[in-house]
């Protein structure tokens, strides 16, 4: 009977983070440099605002945006934090984590043979959502402007059935982040056509040295712009799976009925822990945010200690060295890697084909891990020179 699965689902393939990840406990000892996930607890007044919820019998249905409470938190956090000011009552939605939040987006928007436009190389994740939605990926290389999307690599791209531009900063893979010159040269490419932006902000609360800046806040923007957040990374609670969509109401107002008819609405009891995390955890992602640039800067100096090539980035908590001095395909490198080092770093072509030739190194790992990790790393590629 399998012929007669929906030939978009067949052809998707499991992610190439997980492969390798998935390897690694089949092989003593090993550690893994894989998973983007913050190794810190989820605070303890969240999780105590949780049992609240549950000691309260707060199990039931919630209204599908979400609670109102929560929306009006969220409204007013990312008002704080961004300058992003939105409806709690028709502009907010709360979704299942930032994943669904991009499905019912792109499900909302997309018709068949539609064009969505991704920087690349890119969280492989977009791509089968575009694909069940009926859309076409269309991938723009970075790889000559430092990884990050400008305005001048996304124009030659548009044609008359682009229907959205993906903005993913900071950038799993890269921790790039957009400054604020190549946002406004990138609305001021978008102002005027009908294509919506899909920003995509999880990692919002990790950018280094500077402000996070969204292309929403750009007024020219707002009205075609679809944010998505969420609290997996800015408050270590990627099982809670809470996320948001901040969009006009015009646009909300639809994407609420897939939301609807797909999950009815998030946890309830998540909510309610989301609601204590926006008010009472206004500012717990800062001590996560300096151990993630003190890891940040000791393993960019031990990789370019070591030979690697990269940028530092600016956000987010991976690094993205290239592989190509050392003359192997990166799958071929991460498996030599993982099978005579006991290492897992994640292979570049994971995050398309413009990700050949590097590597997706996490540093949402204690001191310890990283630093026996990369010693492991150095005596490998002390082999391969």
């Amino acid at each position: 009977m399998e012929h007669l699965i929906n030939p978009e689902v067949r052809d998707i393939q499991i992610s190439g983070i997980r492969k390798i990840s998935n390897l690694v406990s089949t092989i003593p000892g090993a550690l893994t440099l894989t998973i983007g996930q913050p190794d810190f607890p989820t605070p303890r007044h969240i999780i105590e605002a949780g049992q609240r919820a549950l000691d309260e019998n707060k199990t039931v249905y919630t209204a599908n945006p979400g609670i109102i409470e929560l929306r009006q938190a969220a409204s007013a956090f990312v008002g704080r934090k961004y300058g992003q000011r939105y409806s709690a009552a028709d502009e907010i939605l709360v979704t299942v984590g930032a994943s669904e939040a991009v499905d019912i987006t792109l499900r909302t928007i997309l018709t068949p043979g539609a064009e969505v436009i991704l920087p690349a190389p890119i969280y492989p994740g977009y791509e089968p959502l575009i694909r069940l939605a009926g859309g076409i990926p269309v991938y723009v290389d970075t790889r000559s402007n430092n990884l990050k999307l400008t305005a001048e690599l996304l124009e030659p791209h548009i044609t008359p059935k682009t229907r959205c531009v993906i903005l993913c900063y900071p950038s799993n893979p890269t921790g790039q982040v957009l400054s604020d010159q190549e946002l406004a040269d990138l609305a001021a490419l978008l102002e005027n056509k009908d294509i919506f932006v899909l920003s995509d902000e999880i990692y919002s609360e990790l950018v280094y040295g500077q402000k996070h800046h969204s292309i929403a806040t750009i007024r020219s923007m707002r009205e075609k712009t679809i944010v998505i957040n969420g609290l997996s990374k800015s408050h270590a609670m990627t099982g809670w799976r809470i996320g948001f969509t901040f969009a006009p109401a015009a646009i909300t107002q639809h994407m609420v009925k897939v939301h609807q008819y797909n999950v009815s609405c998030a946890s309830s009891v998540s909510q309610y822990a989301a609601l204590e995390a926006l008010t009472n955890g206004f500012d717990d992602a800062l001590p996560m945010r300096e151990a993630y640039v003190a890891r940040r800067d000791y393993v960019y100096d031990r990789l370019t200690q070591m030979g690697f090539e990269l940028d530092k980035p600016d956000g987010a908590f991976y690094l993205f060295p290239s592989i190509t001095r050392f003359g192997l395909p990166s799958e071929q490198f991460a498996m030599r890697l993982l099978q005579e080092e006991h290492v897992a770093v994640v292979p570049g072509d994971a995050f398309t084909t413009f990700g050949e030739g590097y590597i997706r190194i996490s540093y949402a790992y204690s001191h310890e891990v990283l630093e026996q990790s990369l010693d492991r790393l150095e005596r490998f590629v002390n082999k391969l020179i």
